[in-house]
């Protein structure tokens, strides 16, 4: 089958959530040295590791090995936005990990990462999205962390609700409605800004978005939560 093919049904099953299907699939292709087949092994390898019910070990190992992928991906192609996209998130995740003066020692490198592949990509909403996911956990971050920041960097990274909201915001404008965790993460930002009116708008949004996916349930789930806080 030519590669095309095969990426165009990669595309496919990932598109209609055949996890393991997919991972068999890009399997055959692990030792390849083409960025479009690595960078999605990666991103198969990291859905693998985020199945329900699966033991920590495991996980742990999966997720291990995504990082490679995606690591051997930005070795083969620096100029494929899916690269450093997919070599921005996993590498958030080993962090989780390696403890948080790794994390926070890795947090700009990720942002870095995350904002080349915009460059190469603008049109891209989930990496817009994360990096307004960066900008929101460094504006809360807590004291404690952000002193250990300071530690590492001398000047820790800052960031704002206002800038997390602007990538929030622009990831929508993109495609609108295309990520359930999108809608309840401008509720959210509008919350900390205390505009109770924007926050029930987007909250009422990530409420009624179809849910899908185990994530999505979730969604809905902390949504509900967070409009009854409103009342």
């Amino acid at each position: 089958m030519p590669e095309e093919e095969i990426l165009e049904q990669a595309d496919y099953l990932h598109s209609c959530a055949e996890t393991e299907k997919l991972h068999q699939l890009l399997q055959q292709y692990k030792n390849s040295d083409d960025a479009e087949f690595l960078w999605r092994l990666a991103r198969a390898t990291r859905d693998m590791a985020l199945v329900p019910g699966l033991p920590a070990d495991q996980k742990k190992t999966l997720v291990y090995e995504a990082f490679g992928y995606a690591e051997k991906a930005l070795e083969r192609d620096d100029r494929c936005f899916a690269s450093h996209k997919w070599y921005g998130i996993l590498l958030s995740d080993l962090s989780e990990y390696k403890g948080t003066k790794f994390k926070l020692a890795q947090s700009l490198i990720i942002r870095k990462h995350l904002e080349r592949a915009t460059e190469l990509n603008p049109n891209d909403p989930t990496t817009i999205y994360i990096l307004g996911f960066w900008c929101f956990s460094f504006a809360e971050l807590s004291w404690s962390l952000r002193k250990l920041a300071t530690v590492i960097f001398g000047t820790p990274p800052t960031s704002s609700y206002e800038e997390a909201l602007e990538f929030f915001l622009k990831a929508e404008a993109v495609k609108p409605g295309f990520y359930s965790k999108n809608l309840l993460m401008l509720g959210k930002t509008y919350l900390a800004m205390k505009d109770n009116e924007n926050a029930c708008l987007w909250l009422t949004k990530a409420k009624n978005h179809r849910p899908i996916t185990v994530e999505d349930k979730e969604v809905h789930q902390e949504a509900v939560q967070l409009l009854k806080r409103l009342g």
